[in-house]
């Protein structure tokens, strides 16, 4: 017998089996507006009061912010007492673009197309980012029977309409085009025997929409894009951190200081327009949560744009994708696509129960996983971590055989490579800290709140989503406003002459921290996790 777990999970199991029959005859139905609004209101961690502080400081003083943002916020910067000096130009360019993912990639392409002198800085390697470990797929309305008006109803009712109306207006509209672009470019979508592209459903979506490729959708994004920035000869400064924006006497901002990662030295670019494409913040672990973030989300972006003067928007809201990996342990936090779900697996409890539709939104699923491990429905792991199935073998049963290595084959060899044939047996999943759902303030052209010629691309920024994001719309996203960045950064670089650079904008905030009794021990951005364990020598 095929035994991959320990007696408590395979009597699990048991009962799984048992109910499959009966479960795919019938889908869990829906549930009402009123009934998520009651789980999420119990259940989501975004309710869960003692996880936020209060910041005491800036453009959203009395607002709140996970703790350990809030923590950042209130930090002390990292050149506070370094002698920059700001007349040494290290690097002169039109359009500096602050992070190598997908945002910061899209938008380095098109100021290029624009005739821009642009240069990329990351502080590890170009497409280390979020969107090279994005699997499911990208939206797009590109079909029949589909259309940007209804892509758009989904994205706005999936954010608990309180996403930003133009923003979600250019994502939708703009999506066919995104999707023709990166065909264009080369990226290898799943296609049919006639070359049209394949598209499923995802949570909240009311059209099959998303197109994939496989399961490492992000991945695939993301090593065309590389490629075409690097054939482009854009560039891109490697292991090295923008750790704060500069103003000129105008107010608008005119390059950042810059850290190199190895040798610990600092340097000035100066730029026309600064475009901050950091992505998230999965690695601050908001309430210890494990994370689906790649080592590098440190929300630097959001600690950038904010002690510049630019007002954050829904930096409350963060998305625990439901299903991240519970085991084995280590690969804990890790994503399983949502993808799985789409082309067929169920959530199911320890009882064998389908307990809600596998395709309700990320924060409702989310929600409901909570619950089943808060009463008792769950199933433990070794090491004491609960979580609930998804029934993966129901994809083969639905399928036919062989459907999980041609749809998602990248999660069958992640789970084979610890003995785990997700063909045979459930997988145990719990949420993990997956999306910065808020970020910088923009307007429907990228630009910042508040300060000139300062944009912001990606996940950094806020409002596109509201506050929760449907699948595909990340990747989405990230073209999209990566793109439009681009045009726009380069567009007002031409008309832009940087006049004399200053950080008195960081000896003010840390002013005003002092005055408000908030500073911490901390400094500024984080840049990267820390996980070494300092114990007491003896």
């Amino acid at each position: 017998m095929y035994t991959p777990y320990p007696e408590n999970m395979m009597e699990s199991i048991k009962k799984v089996e048992a109910t499959r029959a009966e479960r795919m005859s019938a889908e869990p139905r829906r549930l009402t507006a009123d009934e998520k609004d009651a789980l999420l209101k119990e259940f989501h961690p975004d309710y869960n009061p003692d996880a936020f502080a209060e910041i005491k400081v800036g453009p959203n003083k009395g607002q709140k912010a996970p703790v350990e943002l809030a923590e950042m916020l209130h930090s002390t910067s990292r050149i506070l007492n370094e002698d920059i000096d700001l007349t040494k130009i290290d690097y002169d360019v039109d359009v500096l673009v602050i992070g190598g993912g997908g945002a910061g990639s899209s938008c380095a392409i098109e100021a290029h197309n624009a005739g821009a002198d642009v240069m990329i800085v990351t502080k590890l390697r170009i497409g280390d980012a979020n969107t090279m470990m994005a699997e499911g797929g990208i939206q797009a309305a590109d079909k029949e029977n589909d259309s940007p008006l209804q892509h758009y109803l989904d994205c706005f009712g999936g954010g608990h309409f309180a996403a930003r109306p133009e923003l979600v207006k250019r994502l939708v509209m703009e999506a066919p085009d995104a999707i023709k672009w990166l065909n264009e470019l080369g990226v290898m979508f799943d296609k049919d025997a006639d070359g049209r592209m394949v598209t499923t459903h995802g949570g909240g979506t009311s059209r099959k929409r998303m197109h994939a490729c496989k399961d490492y959708s992000g991945a695939e994004i993301m090593r065309t894009l590389r490629d075409e920035v690097l054939n482009r000869q854009i560039p891109v400064v490697e292991f090295t951190s923008a750790v704060e924006i500069i103003k000129d006497e105008k107010g608008q901002a005119a390059g950042a200081v810059l850290l190199n990662m190895e040798t610990g030295d600092y340097s000035v670019a100066r730029a026309k327009t600064v475009v901050i494409a950091t992505g998230g913040a999965g690695r601050m672990h908001y309430q210890g949560f494990p994370t689906s973030n790649h080592y590098g989300a440190t929300a630097d972006g959001l600690v950038l744009g904010y002690r510049a003067g630019v007002p954050l928007l829904y930096q409350d809201s963060i998305q625990y994708h439901p299903t991240g990996v519970a085991h084995p342990v280590q690969i804990r936090g890790a994503l399983v696509t949502e993808k799985v779900r789409s082309v067929g697996a169920q959530l199911v409890n320890a009882r064998g129960e389908a307990y809600i539709h596998p395709l309700e939104t990320r924060d409702v699923n989310a929600s409901g996983v909570i619950r089943e491990c808060r009463e008792g429905r769950g199933v433990e792991a070794p090491g004491g971590q609960q979580g609930v199935w998804l029934d993966t073998p129901m994809i083969e049963i639905l399928g036919g055989e062989g459907t999980i290595e041609k749809r998602i084959p990248a999660m069958f060899r992640m789970y084979m490579n610890y003995g785990i044939d997700m063909r045979k047996v459930p997988i145990l999943i719990y949420p993990t800290l997956h999306y910065q759902n808020g970020g910088l303030e923009i307007d429907g052209d990228g630009f910042t709140k508040a300060i000139p010629n300062l944009l912001a691309a990606g996940e950094v920024a806020g409002g596109i989503h509201g506050r929760n994001r449907l699948m595909g719309n990340s990747l989405l996203d990230v073209i999209v406003f990566g793109r439009n960045a681009g045009k726009r950064a380069a567009a007002k670089a031409k008309e832009t002459e940087p006049g004399t650079m200053n950080l008195d904008h960081v000896a003010g905030y840390d002013e005003e921290l002092k005055s408000a009794c908030a500073a911490t021990d901390e400094v500024s951005p984080k840049l990267l996790p820390q996980y070494a364990r300092h114990e007491r020598q003896i």
